[in-house]
């Protein structure tokens, strides 16, 4: 079944509840949430558009390209939203995006689904995207929890290194904090999941025609993939701003 642009409109209308209260309770969040939305339904015809052209090409360095195109968008979100430093974060944010998702993709594709193809546009796109999202949700909050708590404790952080400690010991309550702050939502989510959620892939994929059976093999794998992915990221990312504030 199709949504018209009319059920569009109401669907768009709702969304007017959270904003106001976001605005009435002066959360500074209204704009920035107004324009989120707005972003995602551009991006989101935009690249409907665009992935139709782009699964019937199918060439292995487009399908590359536009993963490394959303592994820097994915940077440039995290440093933005963690207020940080280009200078000092990009690299090491995009490093850990890229390596993870390659690792990642070049493991599900080939080993799970065993593809002949692992840069088949079909998969390949948007298991990247999914995996992608996820890993840039829980960068940002294991950074501001990482920074936030490094800021707060900075002298006990210089106590435990003039008492003996190496800069790996004396940055591990930071890293554990974060980790923590990061991955508590998304295990509890999973431990639910089937019970009091249906996840958007599982329900999205029954909704366009999939066997529940085979729906769930790909909504299992998936939350699998993306688990190990976004603590792989988070990890490589904080042990890189770790390094960088060693002498600080």
């Amino acid at each position: 079944m199709d949504i018209s642009l009319s059920s569009m409109f109401w669907g768009f209308l709702i969304v007017s509840i959270p904003i106001f209260f976001l605005n009435y309770y002066k959360t500074g969040l209204a704009k920035d949430a107004f324009i989120s939305i707005i972003r995602m339904s551009v991006q989101l015809f935009f690249v409907g558009f665009y992935l139709k052209y782009m699964f019937k090409l199918n060439l292995w360095w487009v399908n590359a390209l536009w993963v490394l195109i959303m592994t820097i968008i994915a940077s440039d979100t995290i440093i933005r939203r963690t207020k940080s430093s280009y200078k000092e974060l990009f690299i090491a944010i995009s490093s850990s995006l890229l390596f993870t998702i390659i690792l990642i993709d070049l493991y599900f594709m080939y080993m799970v689904l065993e593809l002949e193809n692992i840069f088949d546009a079909r998969y390949f796109v948007p298991i990247s995207g999914m995996i992608m999202g996820n890993m840039l949700s829980a960068n940002v909050i294991a950074i501001n929890s990482y920074k936030n708590n490094f800021n707060r404790d900075r002298q006990l952080y210089i106590y435990r290194l003039a008492n003996g400690a190496t800069y790996k010991e004396a940055h591990a309550p930071f890293i554990k904090g974060a980790l923590i702050q990061s991955f508590n939502p998304t295990i509890a989510s999973m431990a639910i999941m089937g019970l009091i959620s249906l996840p958007g892939t599982m329900t999205g994929q029954i909704l366009g025609g999939s066997s529940p059976d085979i729906a769930i093999k790909y909504q299992i794998m998936l939350m699998s993939s993306i688990f190990v992915a976004s603590f792989i990221s988070v990890l490589i990312t904080l042990l890189l701003i770790s390094k960088k504030n060693r002498m600080l």
